[in-house]
C-alpha cells in the first residue's frame, strides 16, 4: 500500500498532520489493537480447557487470528485508500466490534468454531485499524528518524499488550481451577462449557461498547486529514521485491519475529503453570503474562533512544542473540528461574518489529508502497509458528522442546541484523 504526505496544491506535509489530537489517537490505536491482541494469550488455556484441546487444537486461536492479516491485508489496504484514514479507522473499529459481539453465539452454541469465527472477523478489524496507524506514523516526523518513531509508537502497543491480559486473567481466567470438563460428559459438558463461558462473553462485550465509543469519537474528526492523498496500488507486481536479498531477508524475518513473538506468549500460561517451572494456578499465571508484554513495552522506550546512536542492524542481532540466550536458560532450568527467564524474552523483542521494518524497507523509494503490504502480509507468520509449535509440543510431549521453533526464528532474525548493520 501507498501513501503521500504531501499536500496536493503546495506538495508540503500536511498541516493536520501534525496536530496534537491525530498523535493521540495514532497512540490509542496502537494501545487498542494491541491490548486485543495479547488476549488471545488469555482465552487459549481457557478455551484449551474448555474444549479439552491439545495444543495444536489450541494454537487454532492464534492461526485464524493471524490468518486475517493474509486475507485481509490487501484489501484492507485498498480500503482505506479509497475511504481515507480516519473512515477506514472507524471500519476498523466497527468490525472489531462485531467479532466481539460473536462470542455471544459462540458462547451459547458452545461450538469452537464458532469462537474461533469470532475472532477472524475481531483480527480483520485489527487489521484495518493496523493498516491505518503504521502509515500515519510514517507522517509525524522526519524520515530519517523513522527507526526510533515507529519503536516509540510500538511502546503504546505494549502497554495495551500489558494491561489487557492482567484485567483479562481475573475476569476470564478466574474459575478456570475450580472444575474440569474432562470429567464431564453430554449435557452437564455442553452447560459447563456455556456457563465457563460467559466469562469471556462478559470481557468482550464490554470491549465492544468501548470499541463502538472510540468509533463515534474517530467518526468526528473524519474530515481531520484534507489534504490526504493515496497512490495507485501495484497489485501483485510488487512480489518481485522479494527478490531483493536485503527485502525479502527482512520480511521472512517479519514472519518469523510474529510467529516466535506470538508462540511464546500463548504459552506462558500453560508453561508457568508446570510443576517443574512455577507451578502456578491459572489466573496467576495469566497476569504475569503483563511481565512478558511490559517488557517489550520497557525496552521499546529505551530502543527509540538507543537506535538513534547505534547501528539498529547490530542492535536488532544482539536482541536476538538475547532472546535465544533466554529461551535456553528457561528451557534447560526450573522454578523463578525458567519462569522468569521466558518473561525476560519481552524485553528482547521489544525493537524487532520495527526495526526489521524499517531495515527491510531501507531505499525502496517509489516502490516502498508494495513493500509495506507485503511486509503487512508477512505478519501471517503469527498464524503459522504457534501452530508448528504446538504440534512439536504435542508430538514430543515437552512445551520445552515446542520452544526450539521459536529459537530458531530468533536465530534467522540475529542473522538478518548482522546482514543490515551497514545502510542499504
Amino acid at each position: 500500500m501507498a501513501f503521500s504526505s504531501n499536500s496536493p496544491t503546495t506538495g508540503k506535509p500536511s498541516e493536520q498532520v501534525d496536530a496534537p489530537q491525530l498523535q493521540l489517537f495514532v497512540m490509542g490505536l496502537f494501545f487498542t489493537f494491541g491490548g486485543i491482541t495479547s488476549l488471545n494469550d488469555v482465552i487459549i488455556p481457557k478455551l484449551k480447557e474448555l474444549f479439552t484441546l491439545s495444543y495444536t487444537q489450541a494454537m487454532l486461536v492464534q492461526f485464524c487470528f493471524f490468518t486475517a492479516y493474509a486475507v485481509i491485508g490487501i484489501p484492507g489496504a485498498r480500503l482505506v485508500k479509497r475511504i481515507g484514514y480516519m473512515r477506514g479507522a472507524v471500519a476498523g473499529l466497527l468490525t472489531m466490534m462485531v467479532g466481539c459481539l460473536l462470542f455471544i453465539p459462540a458462547s451459547q452454541t458452545a461450538t469452537y468454531g464458532v469462537f474461533l469465527l469470532a475472532l477472524f472477523v475481531l483480527a480483520s478489524g485489527v487489521v484495518i485499524v493496523q493498516v491505518v496507524s503504521n502509515p500515519l506514523i510514517s507522517l509525524l516526523g522526519k524520515v530519517e528518524t523513522a527507526h526510533s518513531r515507529l519503536t516509540f509508537a510500538q511502546a503504546f502497543n505494549s502497554l495495551g499488550t500489558t494491561i489487557f491480559p492482567y484485567f483479562g486473567s481475573i475476569l476470564i481466567l478466574g474459575g478456570l481451577a475450580s472444575v474440569s470438563a474432562e470429567g464431564l460428559s453430554g449435557a452437564a459438558l455442553d452447560a459447563y462449557r456455556t456457563a465457563e463461558s460467559q466469562a469471556i462473553v462478559h470481557g468482550y462485550l464490554g470491549l465492544s461498547v468501548a470499541l463502538a465509543i472510540v468509533a463515534s469519537a474517530v467518526w468526528y474528526f473524519r474530515n481531520a486529514l484534507q489534504n490526504e492523498r493515496h497512490e495507485e496500488s501495484s497489485g501483485l507486481a510488487g512480489l518481485d521485491l522479494l527478490k531483493r536479498t536485503r527485502f525479502g531477508f527482512g520480511a521472512l524475518c517479519i514472519f518469523l519475529y510474529v510467529g516466535a513473538e506470538v508462540s511464546i506468549g500463548s504459552l506462558i500460561v500453560n508453561y508457568l503453570m508446570q510443576p517443574h517451572v512455577m507451578g502456578l494456578e491459572a489466573q496467576e499465571a495469566g497476569k504475569l503474562i503483563g511481565l512478558y508484554w511490559g517488557g517489550a513495552m520497557v525496552g521499546r522506550f529505551i530502543g527509540s533512544a538507543v537506535l538513534r546512536v547505534l547501528s539498529p542492524g547490530l542492535v536488532l542481532a544482539s536482541v536476538a542473540v538475547g532472546a535465544v540466550a533466554l529461551i535456553t536458560v528457561s528451557t534447560q532450568t526450573t522454578g523463578i528461574v525458567s519462569g522468569y527467564s521466558l518473561l525476560a524474552i519481552g524485553l528482547m523483542n521489544s525493537i524487532m518489529f520495527p526495526t526489521i521494518f524499517t531495515l527491510a524497507c531501507e531505499k525502496l523509494g517509489p516502490r516502498a508502497a508494495d513493500g509495506s503490504g507485503l511486509i503487512n502480509v508477512a505478519i501471517f507468520g503469527g498464524a503459522v509458528v504457534p501452530l508448528l509449535t504446538g504440534m512439536i509440543a504435542d508430538a514430543s510431549g515437552s512445551l520445552a522442546a515446542g520452544l526450539v521453533l521459536p529459537t530458531l526464528c530468533y536465530g534467522v532474525i540475529a542473522c538478518f541484523g548482522w546482514y543490515a548493520r551497514r545502510p542499504a
